[in-house]
């Protein structure tokens, strides 16, 4: 197909390059999203909120738990090193 096939799909340039484009700011977010180190810092934040009396037991269990599974999930994924730093 080579140059014909090119020539073919030029006019869908754009569309292919704004997928690649959605791509990378979505792998970006992930990334973002599970870093363990990122996830420990909401965690210490949580208990911080916790000690101060901002939120009961109930909530900061609820929230703890949905931040540790992100850690697991992130760590699983590789977004953490192998010593367990970011």
């Amino acid at each position: 197909m080579g140059l014909i096939g090119e020539v073919f799909l030029l006019p869908f340039a754009p569309v292919r390059g704004s997928g690649w484009v959605i791509k990378q700011v979505v792998q970006e977010a992930e990334r973002i999203y599970y870093d363990p180190s990122a996830v420990r810092a909401e965690l210490a934040q949580l208990e911080e909120r916790l000690n101060a009396g901002e939120i009961d037991e109930e909530e900061f269990d609820r929230q703890e738990d949905e931040l540790l599974d992100r850690l697991e999930t992130g760590l699983r994924a590789g977004y953490g090193n192998s010593d367990g730093t970011a």
